[in-house]
């Protein structure tokens, strides 16, 4: 009997060490104000997935955060940034983009108004929370 517990014991680490090592970061970062916080945004994700790059990251946007995702955006204070641009080398990299279709609604905007690389989701907020709640994503505020 004291093999077979012990046996199981060093099975059950044995997985343990496997999961938590092939277990990946997964992060959310929020970005509900543009222009205050979507340079600096795109910077810390850049910078994160240098790093780490096996981090999943997944931009959630509402209000008037999901300005830059919109054709044609550029940085207020710096217009030689070109949102989309950053947008797209970070989706290269496997980072998600996703735009509140509450925000749309409120503010009378269409799905075609944003860059390619933009995705949607029913509600921003919502979504912050599963993916906190449900998917255990950390949460970043730029």
């Amino acid at each position: 009997m004291n093999r077979i517990a012990a046996f199981f014991i060093a099975l059950t680490a044995s997985f343990l060490v496997w999961g938590s090592a092939l277990a990946q970061d997964k992060v959310v970062y929020h970005i509900d104000n543009a222009e205050a916080q979507a340079t600096k945004g795109l910077r810390n994700i850049r910078n994160h997935l240098d790093v780490a790059p096996d981090t999943k990251i997944v931009v959630v946007t509402h209000a008037d955060g999901v300005d830059f995702l919109m054709e044609g955006a550029k940085d207020r204070k710096n217009p030689n940034i070109d949102y989309a641009s950053l947008v797209s080398a970070l989706k290269s990299r496997g980072v998600r983009f996703e735009v509140c279709e509450i925000t749309l609604r409120n503010r009378n905007l269409k799905k075609d108004q944003f860059i390619m690389d933009a995705e949607f989701t029913p509600s921003g907020v919502a979504r912050i929370g599963q993916l906190q709640q449900r998917e255990k994503f950390a949460y970043i505020k730029p």
